[in-house]
């Protein structure tokens, strides 16, 4: 019975593909990128060779992985990505047209995740994450939407990071990227890869000096910025060295420029005064930019850079400390 399962579940695919294909090959003149067409048509050619019968449960409660090599956070943004343009239809499902749930079942179907069909299933998939700030990229972000509440969604879109989503949104419109705005439940549904098999050590959160301790504690409270982010950025820019001067010239604890400094009224060599500073920054730029990456991005290379690129420069500086912030911070959160 599951190989008959996974046979039906392979014409399925396979006449959604060639139905959607007329769309396609339109989006394709106008676009160029035929590939995406081609790449469309072998992946569902590929059938049971790529995905197992267990893949078509779609029971709520757990995503399950399919795929020969996992799905990642960048593989699912840039295959959410491939598909910006396509018409919203609701009930949709395939390139031809997708409402908001069967655009996301869709793009992480294509990486071996099955997942629920509806937004209300899929509120119940993966696991929780507590808030928009711990959120990474390919996390699902759930909205009560006009069909339905905070405790049953009624609209789901894919977490792309830096205050951002794309979703299949309503008639009348396209899939796009947006601002994430508010969700009222965020599910991460990748598998957990461990750390050890990336290559890269994990962070840690190293114990902060009993003396410096109170002085987070009271600087997050008056920002709203949360204790443990403002640990992290000051074990990453001096390991709690509150005489600490770089090559550059920043100062103390939270390495603020002296200009910057004198901006925000404030002596960086001064823990107390330094960790209310760097508060008053990101709280500042979390407020401006909606998301923690980005103020994080603008305490480290300057709001100039943000406003450059549009969000988090791309410098290989500041996408390490971005990461190495935020690792510490949920480590220590």
């Amino acid at each position: 019975m599951s190989d008959l399962s996974a046979i039906q579940g392979y014409i399925s695919t396979l006449q959604s593909t060639m139905a959607s294909l007329p769309s396609l090959m339109q989006q394709a003149g106008q676009t160029g990128d035929f590939a995406a067409v081609l790449s469309e048509v072998q992946s569902a050619l590929a059938g049971p060779a790529a995905a197992s019968p267990a893949s078509a449960s779609g029971a709520p409660g757990a995503a399950q992985a399919t795929a020969a090599t996992p799905a990642s956070a960048s593989t699912v943004v840039s295959t959410a990505e491939r598909y910006l343009g396509v018409p919203y239809v609701w009930g949709g499902s395939t390139p031809a047209g997708f409402d908001c749930s069967g655009f996301v079942q869709y793009v992480y179907g294509k990486l071996g995740v099955a997942l629920p069909r509806t937004s209300e299933q899929q509120a119940l998939a993966g696991t929780a994450v507590p808030s928009l700030a711990l959120a990474r990229p390919g996390d699902l972000v759930f909205y009560a939407g006009s069909d339905g509440t905070v405790t049953s969604p009624g609209h789901v879109g894919i977490y792309l990071g830096n205050g951002e989503m794309i979703d299949a949104p309503q008639t009348g419109m396209t899939v796009s990227i947006q601002p994430v705005g508010s969700p009222v439940a965020i599910r991460r549904v990748l598998p957990a890869v461990p750390a050890s098999s990336t290559g890269a050590p994990s962070l840690q959160s190293q114990s902060v000096p009993v003396a410096l301790a109170p002085l987070f504690a009271s600087a997050s409270q008056r920002y709203g910025v949360p204790e443990s982010l403002l640990r992290a950025v000051a074990q990453v820019e001096s390991g709690f060295n509150t005489q600490a001067v770089s090559s550059a010239g920043a100062q103390g604890l939270m390495q603020i420029m002296p200009s910057t400094a004198a901006g925000l009224g404030v002596n960086p060599l001064d823990p107390a005064q330094a960790i209310d500073g760097a508060a008053q920054m990101l709280a500042g730029y979390i407020a401006a930019y909606g998301s923690t990456s980005t103020a994080l991005a603008a305490y480290n290379a300057g709001p100039a850079a943000v406003a450059q690129y549009g969000g988090i420069p791309p410098y290989p500086q500041t996408l390490a400390y971005v990461n190495d912030v935020l690792q510490i911070a949920r480590g220590g959160s």
